[in-house]
């Protein structure tokens, strides 16, 4: 596993590898137009390039030898839709289903937890879906704990998501 900040030059696949994942993880019975044109209008190369060069958002890739194959992202700034977290929000943790089981996500996200470390956050938080039962469990195991509850909005529908809290220690 070879860990190294995002590019300006890996936003086409950073935006390929969320589609990828986006639509494996929360598509479960086929792809209808309006999860097609949100995946496809959401995750394009200008929306990544331009993520890539805010200040307030971090992007660490994972690399093997053939390009990248995962990524996390950490927002700061971000208020937590539920009180008692900090404003660092692991925004995307992402890793190619064909990569998973090999370790990768708990890597990526020890990226993560290192950078926000450094820059002093008490906490991270995260939403991720609420009938996504494997990414639950993941984030169970690696110390997460639930927090509450929000709502991802794609235009006037609404999808229930867990919050998760993890407190940062040295």
């Amino acid at each position: 596993m070879k860990f190294r900040l995002a590019h300006a030059s890996d936003a086409l696949a950073l935006a390929a590898i969320s589609i990828e994942v986006w639509l494996g993880a929360y598509i479960r019975k086929g792809v209808n137009a309006f999860f097609a044109e949100f995946a496809l209008s959401e995750f394009t190369s200008p929306k990544l390039a331009a993520l890539l060069e805010d200040p307030n958002e971090y992007v660490i890739v994972s690399e093997n030898e053939d390009g990248l194959d995962g990524f996390i992202r950490i927002s700061h700034g971000k208020p937590a839709p539920v009180a008692g977290c900090s404003t660092m929000e692991i925004s995307t943790l992402y890793v190619q289903p064909r990569h998973h089981g090999r370790g990768l996500g708990r890597a990526l996200l020890e990226q993560g937890l290192n950078y926000a470390l450094d820059t002093g956050a008490p906490s991270v938080w995260l939403t991720t879906n609420s009938e996504n039962a494997p990414a639950i469990a993941f984030y169970l195991r690696q110390g997460f704990e639930k927090v509450g509850t929000t709502h991802f909005h794609i235009h006037e529908q609404a999808y229930l998501n867990d919050v998760f809290r993890r407190v940062i220690s040295p």
